[in-house]
């Protein structure tokens, strides 16, 4: 279990199954058939488009969006893939606020799928703040996909764990 710290949670039987991939060698292999090609988002500015399209698509009437950017002090470990904050300051008797969203930088080396899922997911916070039933169905009306992606992508950082162990 050592091996596998982005799959607490998972039944044992499916932490079986990765561990024989893992110990037969095949799990980058399964990974890059399903997802062959990387994304090219590279910059905040196209992190930003990226995500504002998505918004615009599935949820056009929530709150703006100040912020949208990769940071480099997400350890996926120890935190989330990415975080949604909702800042409020009270100024001169107003209140302003302001969403924003950060991505593990990491996940710039991810495939697209993988790295929708986690915008989805941080989009999904400006209308469902907690982790219910009705935050999940908001991520699975704007990607179908939603809990398979949410596995592999946790699969890929796995993968990408035992690379850097093995070098």
């Amino acid at each position: 279990m050592a091996l596998l710290p982005y799959l607490q949670g998972y039944s044992p039987a499916i932490l079986e199954q990765v561990e024989s991939l893992i110990a037969q060698s095949r799990l980058e292999e399964v990974l890059k058939r399903r997802y062959s090609d990387q994304h090219s988002i590279r910059s905040d500015k196209t992190l930003y488009d990226y995500t504002i399209a998505l918004k615009n698509r599935y949820l056009k009437k929530s709150q703006p969006l100040s912020k949208v950017l990769f940071d480099d002090k997400i350890t996926l470990k120890k935190q989330a893939l990415g975080l949604h904050s909702y800042i409020a300051k009270n100024h001169g008797g107003k209140t302003k606020s302001k969403n924003e969203i950060r991505i593990a930088a990491r996940l710039k080396q991810v495939p697209e799928p993988l790295l929708r899922m986690v915008v989805v997911h941080e989009l999904a916070h400006l209308k469902e703040k907690d982790h219910n039933k009705a935050f999940y169905q908001l991520c699975c009306h704007m990607e179908r996909d939603y809990h398979q992606l949410e596995f592999d992508l946790r699969l890929w950082l796995t993968m990408l764990d035992l690379a850097t162990v093995g070098s």
